[in-house]
């Protein structure tokens, strides 16, 4: 698969650079449609470069915006979120979510006008490229309205002439929906449903994305109080149906899902951002083993997010030893933990001045996790102890920074400013290869499918105990934890729940934080539950006495010992402005386009 991949990488480099010199030789329309949409193949190769719409792995911190939400933070910087403190301004020129996605939409629509007049190709062959243009167009546009809400809605090519276009006001957001969703369930009946061979846009692609897009703005208008929600958590609902239906089991390993080099046999996947070196890679591990690496890190609301093995909250389980040093806190919790966050490990380093050599501290409890993990994870996984992106040895975690161990082997890198070092994406496929990974990156799955059924069904009101085994459960069940029981679930189920949000609902939003950590949903979740104040609190780390740690961390109430505060000076962020809610319109777009108007509270 990787090698196909690479053949057809720069076959398709090499006639998508011809198609743009034809594009700038032949700026009318027609001349640009009867020259490059011919042949399916030509149609096929045209789209091709449209899969790199899914960012994957790449410039993961730049589109995801997790340190906005509750569960991670950005170690790297001084502050907190500038959404989290109020300091969002209204950007000048459009940034790359509107930039791009108007741009993708504009070459998307010139592949869709030309398939009317094209006569080489049947009308099922016209379908299927129209469907997945659509695909690809209602993509982006679904960013657009998550972001800005209603925007100019463009469904035709537009070139110099098109003021209708070029200076439209915004369509609302109702009428921006229903054309995302109409062209999905179009896209859905007609895309050839193998699609165009291995890991392209089929039937279930599309389906994916229905769930993933109904259920956000079915609820996106219920808790937004916009209505009409129903027709949209339908859609999720059948859309997921129909997928689970296609893809019963999920696989039996979640680390596989995060660091395998080919997702191409893994249970479950429903689509993939392929890596190969020297054609496509990413930088990601490299993030994870560096001095740099805290700017993925999570948060103490994170570690407590994950249920013990008995299924209990870490509040009411027997199960939970208590928080008061690292290892009790890892001991008995969801598996999915311990590939997420780096459990606590001790190791001699730099044995014999060499930065690659370690040994045992000979205390059975500094080899507690790394015995365990050797035994669930293989090697070049999560193993420990951890090492950078040079095979340097880390010979601690948590490590907060360097200096915080004096008279030790005190290396700087692979270390965290909460003490949760993330290290979901660890692996040592490409020691000494700055920058190189080829892990593939999901970009649909069935254990998202599974998370949006069990939403949408609790939301109609359908969730109940033959729902969760067949969503929930499967998920607990690969994280070693016990099943949910719904009668179980009452007000006393968590003590820390928010009160707005009913018991079981808030479990099933509990699993979904677990199961798409890090995965960039978080952000949106909350804006979408209208919840921003879930992550409008102070961002605190594992609890330790600051002593240990040659006095390196900030502690909560600047106190000898607690939980770690990073952003200590700051205080608590103020309350989530209504309007901050929806991003604000480039203020340029508004001055060449009069209809235009910002989004209320952004003036």
């Amino acid at each position: 698969m990787k090698k196909t991949f690479a053949i057809l990488f720069i076959v398709v480099a090499g006639f998508l650079s011809a198609c743009e010199d034809e594009l700038e030789r032949l700026p009318e329309y027609s001349l640009v449609e009867k020259t490059t949409f011919t042949t399916y193949n030509n149609y096929k190769l045209y789209m091709w470069k449209f899969y790199t719409t899914f960012s994957g792995f790449s410039g993961w911190g730049n589109d995801r915006n997790e340190w906005s939400g509750d569960m991670m933070l950005h170690g790297e910087r001084n502050t907190g979120s500038n959404w989290l403190w109020n300091n969002i301004t209204v950007p000048s020129s459009p940034n790359g979510l509107y930039k791009n996605s108007y741009k993708a939409i504009r070459e998307i629509n010139l592949m869709l006008g030309s398939l009317p007049e094209n006569n080489t190709l049947t009308e099922k062959e016209k379908n299927h490229w129209q469907s997945v243009g659509l695909f690809f167009r209602s993509y982006h546009y679904f960013q657009l309205l998550k972001a800005y809400g209603g925007v100019i809605w463009v469904d035709k090519y537009i070139n110099e002439t098109d003021d209708e276009y070029l200076y439209a006001p915004r369509a609302s957001r109702d009428e921006i929906a229903t054309n995302i969703l109409n062209d999905l369930n179009f896209a859905a009946e007609n895309v050839k449903a193998g699609g165009d061979g291995a890991n392209t846009v089929n039937t279930n692609v599309v389906k994916a994305l229905i769930s993933r897009f109904g259920l956000f703005e079915g609820t996106w208008r219920k808790y937004h109080n916009l209505g009409d929600e129903g027709k949209y958590l339908q859609a999720s609902k059948s859309a997921s149906e129909d997928l689970l239906a296609a893809y019963p089991a999920i696989h039996n390993n979640y680390d596989d899902v995060y660091n395998s080099l080919d997702l191409s046999s893994i249970n479950g996947i429903i689509f993939y951002r392929d890596y190969v070196v020297g054609q496509a890679v990413h930088d990601l591990t490299h993030w994870i083993r560096t001095s740099q690496a805290p700017r993925r890190d999570l948060t103490k609301k994170a570690a407590d997010m994950f249920l013990c093995a008995d299924g209990q909250t870490r509040w009411n389980s027997p199960m939970f030893e208590g928080d008061a040093t690292p290892h009790q806190e890892f001991r008995n919790r969801d598996r999915r933990m311990l590939y997420i966050i780096c459990p606590p490990y001790k190791v001699k380093g730099n044995v014999g001045g060499d930065k690659h050599k370690w040994e045992h501290t000979g205390e059975a409890l500094d080899r507690e996790f790394m015995d365990l993990m050797a035994s669930i994870s293989p090697e070049g996984r999560k193993r420990m102890p951890e090492v950078n992106w040079a095979g340097f040895v880390q010979p601690r975690q948590p490590n907060f920074r360097k200096g915080d161990m004096p008279g030790t082997y005190d290396p700087g890198y692979n270390v965290t400013t909460t003490g949760y070092k993330n290290w979901k994406w660890y692996n040592t496929n490409h020691i000494k290869f700055y920058g190189n990974d080829e892990t593939d990156a999901p970009i649909f799955r069935i254990g998202e499918v599974m998370l949006n059924y069990a939403e949408v069904m609790y939301e109609l009101g359908s969730f109940d105990q033959s729902v969760a085994d067949k969503t929930i459960n499967k998920l607990r069940a690969r994280g070693h934890v016990a099943s949910m029981t719904v009668a179980d679930i009452d007000a006393n189920f968590d003590p820390t729940r928010n009160a707005k949000v009913a018991p079981v609902l808030w479990e099933i939003r509990r699993e979904r934080a677990v199961e798409l950590m890090c995965d960039g949903f978080r952000f949106d979740d909350l804006r979408r539950w209208k919840l921003m104040e879930e992550a409008a609190e102070e961002k605190l780390g594992r609890y330790v006495v600051k002593a240990d740690y040659n006095n390196v961390p900030q502690i909560q109430g600047n106190k000898t010992e607690g939980y770690v505060s990073p952003y200590l000076n700051q205080g608590i962020p103020p309350a989530f402005p209504e309007h901050y809610y929806l991003y604000p319109l480039p203020s340029q777009e508004l001055v060449l386009n009069d209809k235009l108007e910002q989004n209320p509270g952004w003036e």
